[in-house]
């Protein structure tokens, strides 16, 4: 999404402003940064080569594809897992998965302004790309943008690629829009949730060689119970063996 609002007597936006507009972050440390030829597309459609604001990161995220594309794609819980630092919200302005034609509106408090960005959705492919267009407008403030995403599995993990333009009369072409902190974001919250999933599925003690959870299925189905009854002088009599389910 694109934007970088331009506040009277204010220092440039907090860095919530940064991810969600696509505004430079200072002090960020970068992803891997890429101003290269080979532009990001999904379904064949890129960014606005024609604006003169341009900027492409990657990442790579050690964490299930699924994880990824449903974090980035609930847009409304972005402000959960990027770091807050000033009051936002994200909303859907139509229900269901995202798809091509799906609409979200950000709006961003920075006292005293408040800016307004609307997102449509133009392309998608659903775990593999993204792409979104709209406008951000704020008190004497407008930038039209394009942004694009790319999740690539490989054997380490899934490969996060984006790439944003902006245009209009406060593009500017030193912003990294916000992008290398927002991939940071991503990866942290994808490879957190990841681990935690592993444990709660999962976990797993000291000297073990398998979680604890297989063990138990695999206890299930190798070793039979055996049920005992009492004969009628009070000699135990075996009925036969009976099988359990593990509970999952």
């Amino acid at each position: 999404m694109p934007g970088r609002p331009t506040v009277p007597r204010r220092p440039l936006v907090p860095p919530v402003l940064a991810v969600v507009l696509g505004v430079a972050v200072l002090g960020a440390a970068p992803a891997q940064a890429d101003q290269g030829p080979g532009s990001v597309t999904c379904r064949g459609r890129g960014v606005d080569r024609t604006a003169p604001a341009r900027h492409r990161a990657e990442i790579l995220v050690k964490a299930p594809l699924r994880t990824v594309w449903d974090l980035h794609t609930d847009v409304e819980s972005w402000p959960t897992w990027q770091e807050p630092a000033a009051p936002m919200t994200v909303e859907r302005l139509d229900p269901g998965p995202l798809r091509a034609g799906s609409r979200f509106r950000a709006t961003v408090q920075v006292p005293p302004a408040t800016v307004v960005i609307t997102s449509e959705v133009r392309q998608v492919n659903p775990y593999r790309c993204v792409r979104w267009t709209g406008p951000a407008d704020g008190p004497g403030y407008h930038v039209d943008g394009t942004h694009v995403w790319t999740f690539t599995p490989t054997r380490a993990g899934v490969l996060v690629r984006t790439e944003e333009t902006h245009s209009g009369p406060q593009a500017d072409p030193t912003s990294d829009m916000g992008l290398d902190t927002w991939l940071r974001d991503l990866k942290s919250a994808a490879e957190n949730r990841s681990v935690d999933a592993e444990d709660v599925v999962a976990p797993r003690r000291q000297g073990d060689e398998q979680p604890v959870g297989r063990q138990l299925v695999a206890l299930a189905v190798e070793r039979p119970v055996v049920q005992q009854v009492p004969e009628a002088d009070g000699s135990p009599a075996q009925v036969g063996p009976r099988q359990r389910h593990a509970p999952l």
